[in-house]
């Protein structure tokens, strides 16, 4: 059974997306099955991957409101090897508010995902940079979130939100979910100011945080405007190397998890 792991920071310019295409497609490099969800109106994973999302018939938004629409009508199989994807557009947008008159609306994902989740080793979600009801559906259909947090002096910001949003979630929505962890980005090694924040928020969380650290990379900011995830654009850089390193811990916890 897939494994569905949501990214979420309501704090925007913190890597999330880039964090959610690579991590999917870093995954999916090593021969395990994957679903990306694209769950923000801005549509920037689904770009990310390549495809040109105001050309787009079927999206996330048709997934949520239209209750007899099957989710594999909504997937795009095999954009990359092991990898597909349900994306988004802007029409994703309306559904905040479409949503609001539907009875249990805050499990429509969870529930549309029961008839493809033996199909996927993991599922990942990009969420909106916001704590609405796309954020709420992504992490009541969720097992697990991770939270990138960018090396920047307001690197705390709004991250005590975050994580009671998720603990009204626990309580009221979906029991299960845990944070797996916190990824830092945009890791610069020649600032001072990178290795505090990483202090800070180690002394602040008590949470799972992962060994790799993805650094600020130009391979990286350019690999979206080519359409490629960064394992397929610059497979040599560093970025390629963290995010590659980033999916074994990620595999590694799923395992762990799994056996215990």
């Amino acid at each position: 059974m897939g494994r569905i792991i949501a990214i979420a920071n309501q704090k925007g310019g913190v890597g999330k997306t880039t964090t959610a295409i690579n991590l999917a497609a870093c995954i999916a490099d090593k021969n395990k099955s994957v679903l990306a969800i694209d769950m923000d109106p801005q549509g920037n994973m689904t770009s990310g991957f390549g495809i040109d999302k105001n050309e787009l018939k079927i999206t996330t938004y048709d997934l949520l409101v239209d209750e007899n629409l099957p989710i594999e009508e909504c997937i795009m199989k095999n954009v990359f090897p092991w990898l597909s994807i349900l994306p988004s557009n802007r029409n994703l947008a309306g559904a905040e508010i479409e949503l609001l008159t539907v009875e249990n609306m805050q499990y429509i994902l969870r529930e549309k995902l029961e008839d493809v989740i033996e199909e996927y080793d993991f599922i990942i979600i990009d969420c909106p940079p916001a704590l609405g009801m796309l954020t709420v559906n992504a992490m009541t259909a969720a097992d697990t979130v991770i939270v990138p947090i960018q090396c920047e002096f307001f690197a705390l910001d709004g991250l005590t939100q975050l994580i009671y949003t998720i603990g009204l979630i626990q309580k009221s929505l979906n029991p299960d979910l845990e944070i797996e962890g916190v990824v830092f980005t945009m890791y610069d090694a020649r600032t001072n100011l990178s290795l505090q924040v990483v202090e800070n928020v180690k002394d602040f969380l008590n949470q799972n945080i992962y060994k790799t650290i993805i650094p600020r990379n130009v391979k990286l900011a350019e690999a979206p405007s080519h359409g490629l995830p960064i394992n397929f654009y610059a497979p040599k850089s560093t970025g390629a190397e963290s995010y590659e390193l980033l999916a074994e811990e990620v595999i590694n916890n799923s395992e762990v998890e799994y056996d215990s």
